[in-house]
């Protein structure tokens, strides 16, 4: 199974939450796949760049390095058109999600991968979506 984190997961890791780390350390011993799409390490950079937080970068470094098996996976060309239908459907059901989140709905759904995140809220309404929650 191939897993795409969201920002949050990655802040709840870096914040040592022990049922994160307890998932990605199950996920790696079933030799799953775990990627960090790039809509997401954009949200996670562009936090540094924005806020006074000296420690971010050097965390998402760490993260970086700790998670070898880990990679930074381009969004590809195909899943525009992906994203481009959960707008319409979010739209025509009048809910609204973020661009950010619609992408990387669209680039799991492209993929087949599941995405792991604590905002189900924003996730749940989106049809064909697999998602965890590694929070809980």
């Amino acid at each position: 199974m191939t897993y795409a984190l969201d920002a949050n997961i990655i802040i709840h890791y870096l914040r040592d939450n022990p049922n994160v780390i307890n998932h990605l350390e199950t996920a790696v011993d079933n030799d799953d796949f775990i990627v960090i799409p790039y809509v997401v390490d954009y949200e996670i950079r562009r936090g540094y760049e924005t806020k006074p937080a000296p420690n971010k970068e050097a965390y998402y470094g760490i993260f970086s390095r700790r998670m070898d098996f880990c990679s930074v996976a381009s969004m590809g060309d195909g899943f525009w058109a992906i994203a481009i239908k959960v707008y319409a459907e979010l739209y025509n059901k009048r809910l609204t999600v973020g661009e950010n989140d619609i992408q990387i709905a669209a680039f799991c759904l492209y993929n087949g991968y599941t995405l792991v995140t604590n905002n189900t809220d924003d996730f749940r309404n989106i049809t064909g979506l697999k998602y965890v929650d590694w929070t809980e």
